[in-house]
């Protein structure tokens, strides 16, 4: 598996991911105190969508150009379409644009982020954490650690400010990414317990996934969140189909809003076909 951002910006697996960031974004933007976004695989942040690499998967033109091309409001209802709105907000004139472009998480974040908020990012990759410096640099909330994202973890958790988000989106380059992640994010929220914690896979293998939500599970971590979105059959060495989140500590109604949201990807994003998703509580409410 490979699933690095250049390649992959703007697919059905980012749609997912970035809308739901998005309504973590919001909340903790209800409160006044400032926060901090801890984004250990941040990449680039803007991604052209006509460069040779986002151009030879075109996957792009199945994910976010299929739901830009899709009436929320009138299937749906208004109130999912209101909870759409901020993403798309961010990222209709990017794709409008010339060349169209697709945010990733850094440039979402900082689009939601307030004055006082901050932004750390790890970024091993020299190509991707200059072109990141290049992009986010300038802002003065922004920060960048360039080294690797496990030790990233390690190091700057728990953050001053004790609210916020650590964003993490492995590119599942290595095989035993799963085995890694696991204990990486025990020991995070073993350091800070009311950190929201919000982890990307791919699903190939859902025993792996299984497995990865059963060892959170036995070490006692709380209220995990598990969500996922399927946009086709799964074919083990076919594209990837299904993609999800696990999410610790995710704020008060969040899995009432992915509720509704999920519908309204997996119609869109599966071409009306055999779309289907899952919200489902591991431990705790």
């Amino acid at each position: 598996m490979n699933y690095r951002h250049d390649f992959h910006a703007g697919n059905f697996a980012d749609v997912f991911k970035h809308i739901l960031l998005t309504r973590v974004l919001i909340h903790l933007a209800q409160k006044p105190k400032p926060y901090r976004v801890i984004d250990t695989h941040a990449g680039s942040s803007l991604y052209d969508l006509t460069d040779e690499r986002a151009e030879k998967t075109g996957e792009w033109r199945s994910g976010i150009a299929r739901l830009l091309a899709t009436d929320v409001a009138a299937d749906f209802g208004d109130e999912t379409a209101a909870l759409l709105e901020p993403y798309l907000a961010i990222v209709t004139p990017l794709i409008e644009g010339n060349p169209p472009l697709y945010p990733g998480s850094p440039f979402i974040a900082l689009r939601l982020m307030r004055p006082d908020d901050k932004l750390q990012c790890c970024e091993l990759e020299p190509a991707a954490a200059e072109r990141l410096k290049a992009n986010c640099g300038k802002d003065k909330r922004f920060r960048l650690a360039e080294l690797d994202a496990y030790v990233g973890l390690r190091a700057f958790i728990p953050p001053a400010e004790r609210r916020g988000l650590v964003l993490i989106d492995p590119p599942f380059e290595r095989p035993d990414e799963f085995e890694a992640l696991g204990p990486a994010v025990f020991e995070a929220w073993r350091k800070w317990t009311t950190g929201i914690f919000f982890i990307w896979y791919p699903v190939k293998d859902p025993r792996r996934v299984d497995r990865f939500f059963a060892g959170l599970c036995e070490k006692g971590v709380k209220r995990l969140l598990r969500l996922e979105l399927q946009i086709a059959a799964s074919i083990p060495d076919g594209p990837l189909a299904r993609t999800g989140l696990a999410i610790i500590n995710p704020p008060f109604g969040f899995d009432a809003q992915a509720e509704r949201l999920l519908p309204a990807l997996a119609s869109p994003l599966s071409n009306r076909q055999s779309g289907s998703y899952v919200v489902e509580w591991k431990s705790g409410e």
